[in-house]
């Protein structure tokens, strides 16, 4: 078993000790995860079930306001490009995005912390707005996007990197299990959008998919991936190749200077006393957070802990 996959193994059952991981600790009732898939909810309610059922025109304004439109961004309605997430076209594609936001959510948040997983949803939301706006430029107002698959398609092919064989079991037809690994689902994933790009959407035949919006996702996912995780678990103490937006990196506090100092390891209390911090710290801001030294002690104190 690699480091990557076997210290948060370890921080998991050592986290399930602690006081504030028991069902006698008060947690926050609400998290961002929730928040966001309330967000979307809200936003088909009401263009669905107050809009379409109740006001049809009111539904049709909702789409109007916040759909991706060629026209609406050529006159200068900048937010139409991360605004389209907040509404889908039926319930079906509804339910998917949310349940697959919420099982990568958890996964991906626990290992990145909240900001690393926003930052890479949002990312993903304008990147795909951004490749659909320049295929269907010349189109004008005559089609509008909406929905938050490019968002999804990007936590897949991200988690799918780092996990390529983690076992997902999903229900064929809602009905059949079957067990697949992430890297294949992936795969289908991109394959199917690619064909579906170069043979309907290209040539302009009718369709209700927005593959290239997809493909955004899937280079969003990609390329956030291969330079802001890949390169701290491979190389965590080297420099970025390319220096990425301050709104990407992890904020520092650069007036306070990290305390240098080695734990003695042959000490059983210093040694759990380190081990609190570290686990603090992933409870706090996530695994993503630690240092290639915390990595390291935390791995070797799971046969230092283990030991009579």
């Amino acid at each position: 078993m690699s480091l990557s996959t076997e210290i948060p193994s370890l921080a998991s059952e050592m986290l399930s000790d602690r006081s504030y991981m028991r069902d006698d600790y008060q947690r926050p009732t609400t998290s961002a995860l929730t928040w966001l898939l309330c967000v979307l909810i809200s936003g088909f309610v009401l263009k669905t079930v107050l809009g379409e059922w109740i006001a049809p025109t009111v539904g049709s304004n909702f789409v109007s306001l916040f759909g991706l439109n060629a026209d609406a961004v050529k006159a200068g309605q900048v937010w139409r490009l991360v605004s389209y997430f907040l509404l889908h076209n039926n319930v079906l594609q509804l339910i998917v995005n949310l349940l697959g936001i919420y099982f990568l959510g958890r996964e991906l948040i626990q290992l990145w912390g909240q900001k690393r997983f926003f930052s890479l949803f949002f990312l993903a939301t304008l990147t795909g707005g951004l490749v659909w706006l320049a295929v269907h430029w010349s189109n004008g107002g005559s089609e509008t996007m909406i929905g938050t698959t490019a968002a999804l398609v990007a936590l897949l092919v991200s988690y799918a990197c780092i996990n390529p064989d983690q076992q997902i079991t999903l229900l064929l037809f809602f009905v059949m299990p079957v067990t697949v690994r992430t890297k294949w689902i992936a795969t289908a994933v991109v394959l199917f959008d690619v064909l579906g790009f170069l043979f309907l959407e290209l040539p302009g035949k009718s369709n209700a998919i927005y593959y290239s919006n997809h493909l955004g996702g899937v280079a969003a996912g990609f390329l956030f991936y291969y330079f802001i995780h890949r390169r701290e678990w491979r190389t965590p103490d080297a420099l970025p190749e390319i220096e990425l937006p301050r709104w990407l990196r992890k904020s520092k506090q650069a007036a306070v200077a990290p305390a240098s100092f080695k734990v003695n390891l042959t000490s059983r209390e210093d040694l759990k006393v380190e081990v609190d911090r570290i686990l603090d710290k992933i409870n706090s801001e996530g695994f993503g957070a630690l240092t290639a030294d915390e990595k390291r002690l935390l791995d070797e104190a799971k046969d230092l802990l283990s030991r009579p």
